[in-house]
Order: structure tokens, then sequence, then C-alpha cells
């Protein structure tokens, strides 16, 4: 049974779920689960687990994001993007580059974020997009988000004399969305904006470099094996013969190294524990001077003895 992580660069036009049904149909199987929704104007990174790596998305839904994207300042749209109608113009000629760069930096570290209301966010049991779709004025809660990075690459200014576009790299925490950062600076200085492009190109440990076309995977289906994969996601522990025969059932073993300190791995950042002979047994916490399996992986089976699937991924 194939499992492991598929890194896709998704492309313009396509949902998260789209590719999720791809990628079932590529790999011969229904398991496959994203971490993390990217919408459809938006290409790049996209991380799918397929049957036993199901397992690991919940781990890297949270992880930081990065981003290459183009805000349109002088506009406003219904969805803060391109896709959506324009609500309303105001010339941004005279905005200067030291206003733009001002505003970047307002926008920068540990911010509070009000998410597009045309978003997946659900209000009262429906999603925030079907509210707005059906003429309802739709206010979300704020919420802590981190923008780690900010970076201005260029700042361009169109023919037709009244928008001005920037292009931006943001590496922020998960839960950021990044047409609210392009509507916020266009707030901030008075003249509206909205994305333009978006591409992501990192998710955690996953690189673009490593993402593959839907066209490449259907020819070669690469697969990051299990393995490889939590290696390069989380602390790492490597066991013993003795120590994986007793997480393989499921009992506890001696704490690791970094137990009662700040890097302790726990129930929601475990540590990736390894046979001698490499293989992926277990997920781990520290719990005083023991540590306990979270999520125990079965061999060869395709079956895990613990802890709930993640099929359909979460949205970031």
């Amino acid at each position: 049974m194939l499992s492991g992580l598929v890194i896709v660069d998704k492309p313009q036009g396509w949902t998260s779920h789209d590719v999720v049904g791809r990628m079932r149909r590529l790999a011969g199987t229904r398991k496959v689960g994203h971490a993390g929704t990217l919408d459809p104007m938006a290409t790049g990174v996209l991380v799918l687990g397929i049957n036993k790596a199901t397992r690991l998305l919940t781990y890297i839904v949270g992880t930081s994001k990065t981003y290459s994207a183009t805000i349109r300042l002088g506009e406003s749209t219904i969805t803060d993007d391109a896709e959506g109608e324009v609500t309303a113009s105001r010339s941004a000629a005279g905005v200067t580059e030291d206003a733009i760069r001002a505003g970047v930096v307002q926008l920068s570290g540990d911010i509070q974020q009000v998410p597009s209301s045309v978003s997946a966010i659900k209000v009262n049991g429906e999603r925030s997009y079907a509210r707005v779709r059906s003429g309802e004025e739709v206010k979300l809660a704020a919420r802590p988000v981190t923008i780690h990075r900010f970076d201005i690459h260029a700042i361009r200014r169109p023919d037709d004399g009244k928008t001005v576009d920037v292009d931006v790299t943001v590496e922020c925490s998960s839960g950021t969305y990044i047409r609210a950062l392009a509507r916020d600076l266009g707030e901030a200085l008075g003249v509206g904006g909205h994305l333009t492009a978006l591409r992501r190109t990192q998710v955690g440990p996953y690189t673009l470099e490593q993402a593959r076309t839907l066209e490449q995977l259907a020819e070669e289906l690469e697969i990051l094996d299990m393995s490889d994969a939590a290696r390069a996601l989380m602390p790492n522990r490597e066991l013993s013969d003795a120590e994986t025969t007793e997480i393989s059932f499921g009992r506890r073993i001696a704490a690791g190294p970094d137990a009662g300190t700040d890097q302790a791995a726990t129930a929601e950042n475990p540590a990736a524990a390894f046979s001698p002979s490499g293989e992926l047994v277990a997920l781990l916490a520290d719990a005083g001077s023991f540590a306990k399996p979270v999520l125990v992986f079965a061999p060869d089976t395709g079956r895990t003895d613990a802890g709930s699937p993640a099929d359909e991924g979460q949205a970031s």
C-alpha cells in the first residue's frame, strides 16, 4: 500500500478538493487529504497525504507558510482578490514608496487580522462565503496571526496612472489570509487594495522545488516516504530494538533527552521515533520521566493504532 506525502504544484483555477480528487485517481485510493487549503486563484505548494501519511497532516497544517504575491493598490473587491467584482476605486497615484513600506511594517509581526468575509470560516454552522453570496453582510472576528516576514521586491505603476502593484514575499503563521493583508494595506493607505497573484512557495519544511505538477505526477507519481517526511517535519528520536518493540505495543519508554525542558515533545508537537532500520515507528510525547506514543504506525498493513485520519485536510 502506497503511503507518503505528495508535494503538488497546484494549478490556477483548481480547488484544493479538486486536487485531492485527482490524486485519489492517480494513487488508486480514497484515503487522500491535504494540509491546508489554497484558494482557486492561487498556485504552488499543496501538501497531500496518502493512506497512512494522512495521519501526519494534522502536524503539517499548523506550520508556517511562505508566499509570493502581488498586491494592487487603488481597487477593492468583494473577495479581496482578483476573482471578485471591484467594489471601490480610488487613485493610488499619490501613494509614495515610503508610505507603502511604512504600511507593510505596521502589518508585520504579531497582528490581529480579520479574515476575508468570502472565506470558508463557519458562522453559525454555515460557510461565511455562502452567507455573503446570499446577500448577507458578514462581520468576522479578528484573530491573532504572525507575519514573520513581509518583504517588498518591486513597486510598479501601471499605465492607467491610478493603481500601484506591489510584489511581495510573505512568511506567516498558519491561519493567515494573504488577501486580507492586501485589503488591510490598501485601507491603511486610504486607497483600498486586493490581491492579483498568489503563489505558495513553502509549507513547513516542504518547498516548491519538491513540488510536481499534476501532469508530471500523472506520468510518474513521486511520493515522499513517510520516514523522510517525518524526519523533515519533527524532532527525531532514534530507538533501540527493545524500545521499538515496546512502542509497537503502545507501551511507554524512557523520556527523551529534552524531557522537562521547553523542547520536550508534546501531543501537539511530538517527536518522530525511528527503529534501528530507519522506519517511522511512532510519534512520541514526553510525560514526566516517560515518553508515551501519541500515534503508532503498524508495519506493512497500512493500519495505524492510534489517532484519527485527516482525510480532507484543514484550511489555512
